[in-house]
């Protein structure tokens, strides 16, 4: 474990080092958010009362979704993992003394997490000086906040989870860009990303709430507004635990599977 520490500290202290980046984000992402509200808001002043969340909450929702983007987006891949399966490069990585897969997921952990510590405070900040109702509220009480932190880490964990399946796969296939652009379709509209659950309808609503996409982001982003309350919010996070759980356990099995017939080519 303290080898896997150590790495982890290693890693999260060299992506801190990328400020301008993370201040292109940060611009980014206000802009984004900002347009996103005015969008939401002219249709909600046509009809609030057919929204499934109070305007409130959706402010709180994509403001939460902004700040923490770099930890809770699917599309954001080590791109050196995938050129060390492709070019043989994975031969150094299996030489030094960690499991592979464990070296990787605290690697991808680590890199999410910098990246939005560097944004997250700065956006947060902001959207808590807007006027009501386009700002960020606090939440309902202090058990929410907690709960909400709690499911905030799970569903970085689900995240870097099922990023390690993806990874994986790549040793199956000559590239890994079909499998890459399907996957983060998928989860990009499943999860709440592209438009929070509740807008969903019904049906497909209750069906993508059991994919352990609407892990990754539809559960701590309601929880914190308290849209997501009560044994829903508990069911919400078990869910989360659930699919963190068995995305662990399935990208453990198929590395394992991986290595044993891997064949590195070259001299």
């Amino acid at each position: 474990m303290k080898k896997y520490l150590s790495f982890f500290r290693i890693r999260f202290v060299n992506a801190l080092q990328y400020r301008a980046a993370a201040l292109a984000g940060m611009a980014t992402q206000f802009f984004w958010g900002g347009m996103l509200l005015l969008m939401f808001a002219a249709f909600y002043r046509s009809a609030p009362e057919s929204f499934p969340m109070e305007f409130q909450e959706l402010s709180s929702y994509i403001w939460l979704q902004q700040a923490f983007l770099a930890m809770l987006n699917s599309w954001a891949f080590e791109n050196d993992i995938f050129e060390a399966i492709s070019t043989g490069n994975i031969a150094y990585e299996l030489c030094r003394p960690m499991g592979l897969y464990g070296q990787w997921f605290v690697k991808a952990t680590a890199n999410r997490m910098a990246r939005a510590v560097l944004r997250c405070v700065p956006t947060l900040v902001f959207a808590s000086l807007l006027p009501y109702p386009y700002g960020l509220s606090l939440p309902p009480d202090v058990a929410t906040a907690v709960l909400f932190v709690f499911s905030l880490f799970l569903a970085l964990g689900v995240v870097v989870a099922f990023t390690m399946v993806i990874y994986i796969i790549t040793f199956y296939t000559i590239s890994p860009t079909g499998v890459r652009m399907a996957a983060t379709s998928a989860a990009e509209l499943l999860s709440g990303s592209l438009l929070p659950l509740p807008f969903f309808p019904d049906g497909l609503r209750q069906a993508a709430e059991l994919l352990p996409f609407a892990s990754m982001q539809n559960v701590p982003l309601r929880v914190y507004s308290g849209e997501l309350s009560g044994q829903a919010a508990v069911w919400g996070v078990s869910l989360q635990v659930f699919w963190l759980i068995a995305l662990l356990a399935l990208g453990m099995w198929m590395m394992h599977r991986a290595l044993r017939r891997v064949v590195v080519q070259g001299g």
